[in-house]
């Protein structure tokens, strides 16, 4: 019997972008966790990490979990959770 798990099955949505301000000398990233409107308060970055982020130099959930750690401490709770429902009805 085959227990693994497809996370991607049960996956909550994370979006997050990068963007300067007008002037292009600030940079800020913003975040939006299970289709919440609204998204979280946008957070200043660094000019180069923006860059790195837009070349896809860093992964999407090392950049959610840097800037928005306590929104992705929750995410990665309620995936363990879920996983183990998965498994228990599986048993």
């Amino acid at each position: 019997m085959n227990l693994e798990v497809d996370i991607q099955s049960f996956d909550i949505p994370r979006i997050v972008s990068v963007y300067p301000d007008r002037a292009g000398v600030r940079w800020w990233t913003k975040a939006w966790f299970n289709n919440h409107e609204n998204g979280e308060s946008s957070v200043e970055i660094e000019r180069q990490q923006a860059i790195l982020f837009i070349l896809d130099r860093i992964e999407k959930d090392e950049w959610l979990t840097e800037y928005f750690p306590k929104q992705m401490e929750v995410y990665y709770h309620a995936i363990e959770q879920t996983k183990e429902q998965l498994l228990n009805q599986t048993l």
